[in-house]
């Protein structure tokens, strides 16, 4: 199978690229400099020129509380791109997967978000996402949307990534308790995309529509940095004691209000596909011990 990518240098763009190293599957990348999907003509031109059997969008502007000032390149990469890449797939007649956020929901539900339930997004960058979702639904009978959550990896910009940092430097830290949800690692979230994609080979067929993944158990943030301390410190990044208090969402304003609750229910993407991620505490070890050694 041939595979266009989108948002090669992106967190699951990479972990993309390095499950697909070993061979398996003919792959083109594209980052956001070879490719602007905010482009129709360039991606058009991207997806002709590649005649891919299959296009796995994993490009997005991710900057939650930037886009709130940024508000037309949002719009432009999660709505647009969206749009332009479901366009091509269909002119191409090829499948289209693409990656979605918890960030359509407001987090007022009790329990478990289902794929069925009403979006509420609180701010830009949830509100481009869900219209990106739309476009997709709109123009291309083929696709599939995975929403998730909370990503991290060894790569760009992340919690994980920061609250190690932070802790290396400093004995104090405050993290927000009044926020749950499931961290998913980049790598786990390449897995699932690619075994969707590997069904699609042998089965030419699937259950398309929106599907949620995401890691599992839910927690909070609060709880997130402490386990992200402790195997800092098993692997000596951290060399210190560090104590994290729990606070209150008001104790640390941002210009985008975070959903209170983030759990996705995938019990769907279990059932269709029998896909069912891993704990999040082994990813996260894996993830630190890639830190560790660099």
């Amino acid at each position: 199978m041939k595979i266009l990518l989108t948002g090669a240098n992106g967190q699951v763009g990479r972990s993309v690229v390095m499950a697909l190293s070993n061979g398996g599957h003919e792959l083109v990348a594209f980052n956001r400099q070879a490719l602007d999907i905010g482009s129709a003509a360039a991606v058009s031109s991207a997806v002709q020129g590649a005649q891919p059997d299959l296009i796995l969008n994993a490009a997005a502007y991710t900057a939650v509380d930037r886009a709130e000032e940024e508000v037309e390149q949002a719009y432009r990469v999660n709505r647009d791109g969206a749009a332009h890449l479901a366009t091509a797939a269909l002119e191409l007649a090829v499948p289209l997967l693409h990656i979605s956020t918890d960030y359509v929901f407001d987090g007022s539900r009790e329990g478990h978000y289902l794929e069925s339930d009403t979006v509420s997004p609180l701010g830009v960058y949830g509100q481009s996402k869900w219209e990106g979702e739309e476009r997709v639904r709109e123009i291309l009978p083929n696709h599939l949307i995975l929403r998730t959550s909370w990503v991290f990896s060894p790569h760009g910009n992340n919690f994980v990534k920061t609250i190690l940092r932070v802790a290396a430097e400093r004995s104090e830290l405050r993290v927000v308790d009044d926020q749950r949800g499931a961290p998913t690692s980049a790598a786990g979230i390449a897995g699932a995309l690619l075994q969707i994609a590997e069904q699609l080979q042998t089965e030419g067929e699937t259950r398309w529509g929106t599907y949620h993944f995401s890691g599992n158990p839910y927690v909070t943030w609060y709880d997130f940095a402490l386990e992200i301390v402790r195997l800092g410190q098993v692997a000596g990044i951290i060399d210190h004691e560090v104590n994290i208090h729990p606070i209150p969402s008001s104790e640390y304003p941002t210009p985008v209000t975070r959903p209170s609750n983030s759990a996705l229910s995938c019990e769907r993407i279990e059932q269709h596909f029998g896909i069912v991620a891993d704990p999040w505490i082994a990813q996260l070890q894996r993830v630190v011990e890639t830190l560790q050694s660099r």
